[in-house]
């Protein structure tokens, strides 16, 4: 992940209530390494600090940062990060699916190998769901 991505999250993590998600191996749960012939980390941290954070084993978030979110009255859901048009896009089904309002960070998302520079997942997050900050400008924060 870029140097200026993660401390552009980390700055913003400070000015909203912030949930991470890390996605940690078990092959019994998700079969990326019989399936797709790689795995992720068995023990991957957040590189951000975060009031929650929430083990995923795969590419979804799991049910309880839905619960979590939904325990917190919250609508709409700032999404950045890594593999925009994978993991991020998949967050942004779950939430949507939950009922909430999710919003892509594209100016703090990456790509996956297929497309680094995230704008894939940013195309895929506006089709599906219409929301996309494109800029910092575009996020009102809190005063």
């Amino acid at each position: 992940m870029p140097e200026p991505v993660v401390a552009g999250i980390a700055a913003l993590s400070r000015c909203f209530y912030t949930v991470a998600t890390v996605e940690r191996h078990d092959e019994t749960v998700t079969p990326f390494e019989r399936q797709l012939g790689w795995k992720p980390a068995a023990d991957d941290r957040p590189l951000v600090p975060a009031d929650r954070v929430f083990v995923k084993h795969g590419y979804l978030p799991p049910a309880a940062l839905i619960d979590d979110l939904r325990s917190r009255a919250v609508e709409r859901v700032l999404v950045c990060g890594v593999q925009a048009e994978t993991c991020c896009l998949a967050a942004g089904f779950m939430l949507f699916d939950a009922g909430l309002r999710p919003t892509l960070l594209a100016w703090l998302s990456v790509g996956s190998s297929l497309d680094r520079s995230g704008g894939l997942g940013a195309e895929l997050w506006r089709h599906h769901f219409g929301s996309v900050l494109r800029h910092p400008d575009e996020l009102r924060l809190p005063l």
